[in-house]
């Protein structure tokens, strides 16, 4: 569902990714792990093509990401920037999103996300006002507007709450297996019970990369030795 070639990411002078080869298969799940400054984020938002890669290829369903607005049809994008437009309500945002990925019965779409994320009581109000842990919850409602195959999630935890957390990873959960999700997280207990593999990221390459199953116990000492950095 995945394919990377030789990418490559410059910010000036400085290689942010370095040399990466990547496949993931359809329906897998793939935990990214690495410390700030890894190269996690930059990489998620070239999955996104919201960033475009200095070198070499990725390919998403088939198709070059060059393709940008066919690609963006098959991603369900979460980072660390909602993404929603701040002057309109919660609800006009996931109707403006709506339209533009021409999701069918588009308004029972979002009366169930809305309910799945526990946001319908702020659907009316302004995305500005809310705080930053709704706003996410909101996001993520957004990124599965279009049904797509394809989530990547940029640190999906980040702010919420303990109800939220459990709200987003039974979400994801129920469509372990059924869509593609990469993954970054620092979360290493949630992050390897969802994995079907793992890679961890140092200086822009990948220093290891593993499949299921993982020891939680060990990996910790793992993480240490790629990176240098405790978890």
């Amino acid at each position: 569902m995945i394919e990377i070639e030789d990418l490559g990411k410059v910010f000036g002078s400085r290689w942010v990714l370095r040399g990466l080869n990547l496949r993931v298969e359809k329906g897998t799940t793939l935990t990214i792990l690495g410390p700030n400054g890894s190269g996690k984020t930059t990489l998620l938002k070239v999955l996104a093509t919201l960033l475009k890669p200095s070198k070499g290829r990725l390919a998403i369903g088939g198709r070059d990401s060059k393709d940008g607005a066919e690609v963006r049809r098959l991603l369900g994008f979460v980072g660390h920037e909602a993404l929603l437009y701040e002057d309109l309500t919660a609800l006009e945002n996931l109707r403006f999103y709506a339209r533009m990925y021409d999701v069918p019965a588009a308004e029972a779409r979002i009366k169930t996300l809305a309910r799945e994320m526990d946001v319908v009581p702020y659907l009316g109000e302004k995305v500005r006002t809310l705080s930053h842990g709704l706003k996410k919850r909101v996001s993520i409602a957004r990124a599965l507007l279009h049904d797509p195959p394809v989530m990547l999630l940029d640190e999906p935890e980040t702010a919420l709450d303990q109800k939220a957390t459990g709200i987003l990873f039974e979400t994801l959960e129920r469509f372990v297996g059924q869509r593609t999700v990469v993954m970054t997280t620092h979360n290493l207990e949630r992050g390897l019970k969802m994995a079907d593999r793992v890679i961890i990221l140092s200086q822009g390459k990948i220093a290891f990369e593993g499949t299921k199953p993982f020891d939680p116990a060990t990996f910790p000492e793992t993480y240490f030795r790629c990176t240098g950095a405790p978890l």
